[in-house]
């Protein structure tokens, strides 16, 4: 089976914040981080050269494969800031009240922190784990 492209490595963290051009998208993501850290109470990794991971879990897929990834995460992207958590009990009642959002597969995407309530976004995070 090939190796996932996506691994944990050895890269500044804080040198990958603060090197995001955009000063909103840097403020937001290093917000992120800091609420992320605190929840999961595990310090950020970088995994791959643009996702901010936190602590650790297997995936397991129907046909059995396993796969060692991060417990949450998240992208400061160009047009949005990209939390990837995984779905919860209550996904879809705390998504309702988060505030202005989109999903995607395992993927939150939010244009700025101002769009969301953060104690929403905390309860999702939480959830998720």
């Amino acid at each position: 089976m090939p190796e996932l492209k996506t691994q944990k490595t050895t890269a500044s963290v804080a040198e990958f914040l603060g090197a995001i051009p955009d000063d909103v998208r840097q403020s937001d993501a290093k917000a992120v981080c800091k609420l992320l850290t605190r929840i999961t109470g595990a310090k950020p990794a970088m995994w791959g050269k643009a996702i901010i991971g936190f602590g650790r879990r297997t995936l397991v897929y129907p046909n059995g494969r396993t796969l060692d990834w991060m417990a949450v995460g998240f992208s400061p992207r160009k047009a949005n800031t990209v939390l990837y958590i995984h779905d919860g009990p209550h996904r879809t009642q705390i998504l309702a009240r988060l505030g202005k959002h989109k999903t995607g597969k395992g993927c939150l995407y939010i244009k700025t922190l101002d769009d969301v309530e953060l104690g929403v976004l905390e309860e999702l995070v939480r959830d998720s784990l």
